[in-house]
């Protein structure tokens, strides 16, 4: 229960007030230090996929003890932000941008997000936040394309 405790909490930020955030900010500063400089990242693609596993598997094994959805579950935030940053240039600038939409998506559910919750144990723990980082990389792009940002 141990490394389940800890891969959910992402090593205890889940304890923290505004656990959430703070766990996506983290995710943002190790993307930027583990990308900056590789034209596309290959491994943070299988990275991702591999944080979505656990945070599943993770959320599964937590929920009989911390309820459903707990707030301190953190590692659906890192999958999210993960998922809003893939395939997008490694600069500050997009990584900012992407932590302001995924947050907004995050938090607000539209277009089905709050729907995902109702998925059982891990699944809807973690699908929540892989349709908002979904969403967020998508208006990224638009933004990339449309307005050369």
């Amino acid at each position: 229960m141990w490394f389940h405790k800890t891969a959910a909490s992402i090593f205890g930020i889940g304890y923290c007030k505004g656990g959430g955030t703070l766990a996506a900010i983290a995710c943002c500063i190790c993307w930027y230090l583990a990308w900056s400089g590789h034209p596309f990242p290959t491994y943070a693609l299988v990275i991702t996929g591999i944080i979505i596993g656990i945070g599943i598997w993770a959320g599964n094994n937590v929920e009989a003890q911390w309820g459903k959805d707990s707030s301190r579950v953190v590692i659906d935030e890192v999958a999210g932000m993960a998922i809003t940053l893939l395939f997008l240039p490694v600069t500050v600038k997009y990584i900012i941008a992407g932590l302001a939409l995924f947050r907004f998506f995050d938090i607000v559910k539209p277009f089905y997000i709050k729907r995902m919750e109702k998925l059982p144990g891990g699944w809807g723990v973690m699908f929540d936040d892989i349709l908002a980082g979904v969403y967020s990389n998508i208006v990224l792009w638009i933004a990339v394309i449309v307005f050369h940002f």
